[in-house]
This record gives C-alpha cells, structure tokens and sequence, in this order.
C-alpha cells in the first residue's frame, strides 16, 4: 500500500487512530487519547510561543526508509516549506520532529523512529513521556535543551 492509497480510502477517514505505514506498505495503527492530543497541542503553543519563523505542524506525513511515518509534531523552516509546501509525504524530514509517546510505544520502536528521522535529515528529535517529560535529541545523542528552542521547558 502507498500513503496515496491510504489519503485516498474513505474506510480510513475517521478512524479514531494515528495510521502510518510500515517498511512493507502495512498499515500500522495506533489509538488516540486526550493525553496524546493535549501534549501535542501544549507542545505546538510552546513551539509558537518561542519561534520566529517557520511553520509548526501537528501529524505530518514523512517518507522514510521504513515507510511513512508520523511525528506528532514537526516545525520546519521557512526554507524548507519553500521547498516542500504541503508535499504528502514529505520525502525529507522537517527540521525538528516530536514523538509523544503512549503506553503501546516500546523503546526499541521510539528509538528505531528516532534514528529513522535523524536518516531523513531531522535536526532534532524530541520525545515527550506521558508524564510530560520532554527529551531532546541530535544526531550525536541525547541533549540538555534544544539547540533550535533553546527556552523550551524539560517538563509541560
């Protein structure tokens, strides 16, 4: 299955999950909470509140090696919205994708995504925990603050 096939199928329209695509075009759902969706938007104000250009997008669909894949939040430059728009999926990543994470998530996927996005060019990676803990990630590891967002809390 491609990512057009799945924007293109009425079935998969309002399904109450986060659908992606796995490296053999399987599509790979998981489900929605309140949590998820509150941290997403707590992390997108925050996002705005600090950013002096760019755009900040919720779920944006990002080509990778492994199939499309979904952050739940992305800021890309000016730059790069010069250059990609609303292309659907995005064939490199925006500068900065944030992974919530949920109960489902075990370690080695988030770190496997992880990598995924540092492939497609991320900057930065970041995961927030359930309990709102974010992490923040280059390509060389961990991080203490975010190079991009350096006012960007530790905890929201």
């Amino acid at each position: 299955m491609q990512w057009a096939d799945i924007l293109n199928d009425r079935s998969l329209q309002d399904l109450p999950y986060k659908i992606e695509l796995n490296g053999w075009g399987q599509i790979v759902m998981s489900p929605a909470s309140n949590r998820h969706s509150g941290y997403q938007g707590q992390i997108l104000r925050l996002i705005y509140l600090q950013m002096t250009s760019g755009n900040a997008f919720p779920e944006s669909a990002l080509e990778t090696t492994d199939g499309v894949k979904v952050p739940d939040v992305v800021w890309m430059s000016d730059d790069f919205f010069a250059r990609h728009a609303y292309s659907t999926p995005y064939p490199e990543a925006p500068e900065l994708c944030v992974e919530v994470l949920s109960p489902s998530n075990r370690p080695e996927e988030i770190a496997h995504k992880i990598a995924l996005f540092f492939e497609q060019h991320a900057q930065e990676v970041w995961t927030c925990s359930e309990s709102g803990m974010i992490r923040f990630y280059d390509s060389d590891g961990a991080m203490h603050r975010s190079k991009l967002f350096p006012q960007f809390p530790d905890q929201i």
